[in-house]
Parts: structure tokens; C-alpha cells; sequence
């Protein structure tokens, strides 16, 4: 099973990749985790709908065929880490690849989001999307552990 992260935005700072490549490298071989990113549409003077439609056809154009869609929303479920560990034990037994995408500064589009297989909310928190990125694969990290019996999670 591979966990894609679709991430809409430019390059991360520094601290955010150190903090993302750690985790990433963490995780065992059965379950890969992969970032792609997708470019953010040029502001010039287009509308915010003209905005996140190029960056839908972006984050489509890089997803699997057939993978189950999460996205990432402030509207989404409010998830615990042992109920996320729940959803990734179960996103593993149905063995299909999952892609959480992290949509750029003006959000998802409407009907993307609303399409998607699941939404879920990091925070109740505005987070940057370099912060948004290492919660993620942390958060991702510690539902394996947990799932693992891993000391990494201790309650």
C-alpha cells in the first residue's frame, strides 16, 4: 500500500523538508509514502474558481488510478490519533493506495472536495502549508506506530 501526499504549493523552507524527509524515512517498506507537489496557479488577476479549478486539473493529473481520495479540510472530521490509526489499519487491509491532498492558499475546489472519498481536518488551527505538511506525515507516522505497537506512541 503506498500513502500519496498531494501537496498544492512551492518549495517547502528548509526546517519543513529536514522535519518531512525524517519522517518520511521512517516508515516501514509495506507501506511507502510518497509527496508529490503540485504547482500553484499564478495569481495574475484571475478569479479564485479559475484559481483552484488549474490546481484541481494539477492534483488529478498526479493521482493514481483508483486510489481513495482524502482530503484535507477545515470542514472535514476531527480525527484522534488512535481513530486515525483505526482508518489507516483499514485503508491497509483494503490494500488500496490512499492520496491525502493538502490543497494551496485558496483551498480545494468546491466539487473536488466534495467528491472526495473523505475529508478530514488536521486542526482546528490555521496551519501553514509547510506545517501542515510535517503534521501529516508525523500524525501518519504515529497511527503506523500505534497500529505497530511501536514505542514511538506511548499513551
Amino acid at each position: 500500500m503506498k500513502l500519496l501526499i498531494v501537496a498544492v504549493g512551492q518549495r517547502m523552507p528548509d526546517w519543513a523538508q529536514t522535519a518531512y524527509d525524517d519522517y518520511a524515512k521512517r516508515f516501514p517498506p509495506e507501506l511507502k509514502v510518497e509527496l508529490k507537489t503540485v504547482k500553484t496557479e499564478p495569481r495574475a488577476s484571475k478569479t479564485r474558481e479559475t484559481l483552484v479549478a488549474a490546481e484541481r486539473e494539477r492534483i488529478q493529473a498526479v493521482l493514481p488510478r483508483g486510489c481513495r481520495v482524502v482530503v484535507l479540510d477545515e470542514r472535514g472530521t476531527a480525527l484522534t490519533t488512535k481513530a486515525l490509526a483505526e482508518q489507516l489499519k483499514g485503508w491497509q487491509l483494503e490494500a488500496d493506495d490512499v492520496a491525502l491532498i493538502i490543497g494551496g492558499p485558496d483551498g480545494l475546489e468546491p466539487a473536488f472536495r466534495d467528491a472526495a472519498h473523505q475529508r478530514i481536518r488536521l486542526s482546528d488551527l490555521t496551519l501553514p502549508h509547510a506545517m501542515a505538511r510535517v503534521l501529516l506525515i508525523e500524525q501518519l507516522y504515529r497511527a503506523w506506530s500505534v497500529n505497530a505497537n511501536h514505542p514511538y506512541h506511548r499513551e
